[in-house]
């Protein structure tokens, strides 16, 4: 009976070595304080949600949700970046069934596991109220021009 032949394919990027990296993870003092987070805002701001599910691996927390109608639905993915209040923020793409790195509403590329939350809700519990915030410098008065009507020529005949 002959031997099965071997056969040695080339490396993927000749004169470089391999290497094994360590993943790095975060403490569970930042698990739990993540969980707690999202799931009272999901309890806060969305009425659909009856649970989420939350699942850790390495550097990303992933975040899927069953909806009221025991529908279940992957969400986002976050991404610790040594904080336990900004992370970065990866949408489900059911279309593709992968995440896809985004940014907040705000422009930037990091920001609150809420914000993540808010954003990948309003997308697929078509809310897109979720991602806009009230002006935060509204006064109970006027705003004033800095002169009077008569003084700046308004009133003149």
């Amino acid at each position: 009976m002959p031997y099965p032949r071997q056969c040695h394919a080339p490396p993927r990027w000749p004169g470089r070595r391999e290497k094994m990296t360590v993943v790095a993870t975060y403490p569970d003092s930042t698990k739990t304080s993540l969980e707690q987070r999202l799931r009272t805002r999901a309890r806060e701001r969305w009425p659909q949600i009856a649970s989420l599910q939350i699942r850790h691996r390495g550097t990303f927390s992933y975040v899927d949700a069953t909806l009221t109608d025991a529908t279940t639905l992957k969400l986002c993915r976050l991404r610790y970046v040594g904080s336990a209040s900004q992370w970065q923020f990866a949408i489900y793409r059911a279309s593709h069934d992968d995440y896809d790195e985004s940014v907040f509403f705000t422009g930037l590329p990091v920001g609150t596991c809420q914000d993540a939350l808010d954003t990948a809700c309003g997308l697929y519990l078509n809310d897109p109220t979720a991602w806009t915030r009230p002006p935060t410098n509204l006064r109970a008065r006027p705003l004033s021009t800095g002169c009077e009507p008569v003084r700046c020529g308004l009133y003149a005949l």
